[in-house]
């Protein structure tokens, strides 16, 4: 168990002003246990610092406080998704994504075909439409759902890509009207995870299909690194998942879980390698505005690039463990 840096377990039992707000999302229990304290050690959008708590009932892990709607722009950087230039370390960088990414594109794809049902296949938090085009390559509808308006405006301009600007809950999609919905680190930034996932239910087809990824908490990354694991993002990331806290959720909104991935190649390497030196990714720099030379910046894609490489082994490892530092599964909706 992670300890704070006094080296104790905080605890709290008692219930803070706010209810609602400070109680346990999956359990409504407001005992929690404090694991370790952290701010934002990626992108650096504030020096506040929050806890992270081990809800002492249920014990889903999770930001604490966790701040409030109007605050949380904030903490998202205008230039938070990758929109590749003309140079050549973003060339370089786009290549190295469209080859990670084949990874999410067989699972899906599989997935999709063991369904047999057809229509549009719903990405949400698309970004800037980079899955959803190489989707679309192989044949698939495909449509894009983004908070951000920006990133629906890259997704379209660079990727051909529809995208709609809202939340999914509130989405102008017709009911049983996709294949599939796709998350993809999008449930940990979430307030109510469970309301997406009604929604993706309801959005769905008979026979169609969810497929979920989250960061994974009882991955050995996050033992080894605690506070200094990506996965954690603090403060955008507001609960943390454990696989069995993902299938009980996706039980309780109707569905049942067909098929468990505890390794990604876009996720898991990458993950280890930006955890040991932050400063190295090409996206930490491009969001902190570092100033870099071509020479440099090159120089510094390839060095993060190859300590990629070398992180292979050992998230290889974990996730034949079954302790990968990312989880995905495919779920459908339970026969009724």
């Amino acid at each position: 168990m992670a300890v704070n840096p006094d080296g104790e377990h905080d605890v709290a039992l008692e219930a803070p002003d706010d209810a609602s707000a400070q109680s346990c999302p999956a359990c409504d229990s407001f005992e929690r246990t404090v694991l370790f304290k952290a701010t934002d050690r990626l992108y650096q959008t504030t020096d506040q610092v929050f806890q992270i708590v081990e809800c002492r009932c249920c014990r889903l892990i999770r930001l604490f406080p966790q701040p409030e709607p109007r605050e949380m722009a904030q903490y998202y950087p205008p230039n938070y998704w990758f929109e590749p230039s003309s140079s050549a370390a973003d060339r370089l960088e786009e290549m190295y994504r469209r080859l990670v990414l084949r990874d999410h594109i067989h699972f899906v794809k599989r997935a999709i075909q063991a369904s047999g049902e057809t229509g549009v296949v719903l990405d949400v938090g698309c970004g800037g439409g980079l899955f959803l085009s190489m989707l679309r390559e192989h044949g698939f509808k495909v449509m894009g759902l983004d908070f951000s308006c920006d990133a629906a405006v890259v997704a379209w301009r660079r990727k051909g890509v529809p995208v709609v600007c809202s939340s999914l809950s509130q989405a102008p999609f017709a009911d049983s009207s996709c294949a599939a919905v796709t998350m993809f680190h999008a449930l940990e930034h979430l307030y109510d995870p469970r309301s997406y996932l009604t929604a993706a239910h309801r959005l769905l087809k008979p026979g169609g299909r969810l497929v979920v990824q989250v960061p994974n908490v009882s991955s050995w990354q996050f033992f080894l690194l605690g506070e200094h694991w990506t996965g954690l993002d603090v403060p955008r990331h507001l609960i943390d998942f454990r696989a069995q806290d993902l299938k009980s959720l996706l039980d309780h909104t109707g569905f049942e879980v067909l098929r468990t991935k505890h390794f990604s190649l876009r996720d898991n390497p990458a993950g280890f390698a930006t955890s040991l030196a932050p400063w190295l990714d090409p996206m930490v720099r491009r969001v902190r505005g570092i100033r870099e030379t071509p020479r440099e910046r090159m120089a510094k894609s390839l060095l993060y690039f190859a300590l990629v490489v070398a992180c292979l082994p050992f998230t290889l490892m974990e996730a034949a463990c079954r302790a990968g530092s990312t989880v995905m599964m495919e779920a459908r909706k339970k026969p009724s």
